[in-house]
């Protein structure tokens, strides 16, 4: 092997390590909505967006005190407080309220836009500048998904809907600030220190909430809030923060097209939703989208 063709060889392996982290993380994340479903069956909205924030804070804690992580620097704290309202707070409230009257199938519409709106924002943030074919492909897999959703819900816009595009524009914000700041500090750093930072605002809302929403806790309710606070919250974001600074936050955001569709087998499977019949078509043509932006040229 040349010196070349070792230099050639580093690049890919970087690349496709990080799609496999980045794809590790929306396996992770296609299961918050049902899990949040869950959590509403034990806790308010308010309370449970609350409790998931600062669960996710101590363990991050945890973390970061075991490795003895010092505190970023300043530069990095406007980014930093971006995630925590957009990924922390912002995202998982407003998802949260929308999932009270939305079936978690539906709500995945918000996941159909996010790839894109990611990929716009990363742009603007970032810098990057993704080719022609890239957004050809963007495009055209959000297209499927939004189609595919709308279809299924006869395209009458809701309350619910409402949240759902406010939730897919902060959460995008959060996404494509994460995705830069992890070429500066580890991922898990940089939900760590998110999670951290919106500590005073999730536990002040969990306080005052959790007396006030008044619903009465189950098994059912608990097990939905520990996933969404460990992997939802951060566990998930570990590996997909990481994904990004491998191989950028557009190529990367392109991956959760796929989420939608596995939100609908996990719905199926744990909350007894139907599953569409148009579901299978629409899942080919998602995944030659993901190929065709995951092969473009940045």
């Amino acid at each position: 092997m040349t010196a070349q063709d070792s230099a050639t060889r580093i690049p890919g392996i970087a690349a496709n390590h990080g799609t496999a982290l980045a794809a590790l993380g929306v396996l992770g994340f296609s299961f918050s909505f049902p899990a949040t479903a869950w959590a509403l069956d034990g806790f308010g909205p308010w309370t449970a967006t609350g409790l998931r924030g600062v669960l996710a804070a101590l363990l991050a804690l945890a973390c970061l005190a075991a490795r003895r992580v010092p505190v970023p620097e300043r530069r990095h704290w406007r980014g930093l407080l971006t995630v925590a309202a957009g990924c922390v707070i912002g995202f998982p409230l407003l998802t949260t309220l929308a999932l009270r009257t939305s079936s978690t199938a539906h709500s995945a519409v918000v996941i159909g836009l996010l790839p894109l709106a990611t990929a716009v924002m990363s742009v603007t943030l970032t810098g990057e500048r993704p080719s022609r074919r890239f957004w050809y492909g963007a495009v055209a897999g959000a297209v499927a998904v939004i189609a595919f959703t709308l279809q299924q819900s006869q395209g009458a816009p809701t309350l619910a809907d409402l949240y759902l595009f406010c939730a897919l524009l902060v959460c995008a914000a959060g996404y494509a600030e994460g995705g830069r700041l992890s070429r500066h500090m580890a991922g898990w750093q940089v939900i760590g220190w998110a999670v951290v930072a919106a500590l005073p605002v999730t536990a002040v809302t969990a306080l005052v909430a959790w007396p006030a929403e008044a619903v009465p806790v189950t098994p059912r309710g608990v097990g939905g809030l520990l996933y969404v606070a460990a992997v939802s919250q951060f566990g998930g974001f570990v590996v997909w923060y990481r994904g990004m600074g491998l191989i950028g936050v557009a190529r990367a955001s392109q991956l959760q097209l796929a989420q939608p569709l596995l939100t609908l087998a996990w719905s199926a499977l744990l909350l007894a939703e139907q599953v569409p019949p148009a579901a299978p078509a629409t899942a080919v043509a998602v995944l030659l989208c993901i190929a065709s932006t995951q092969r473009a040229r940045a």
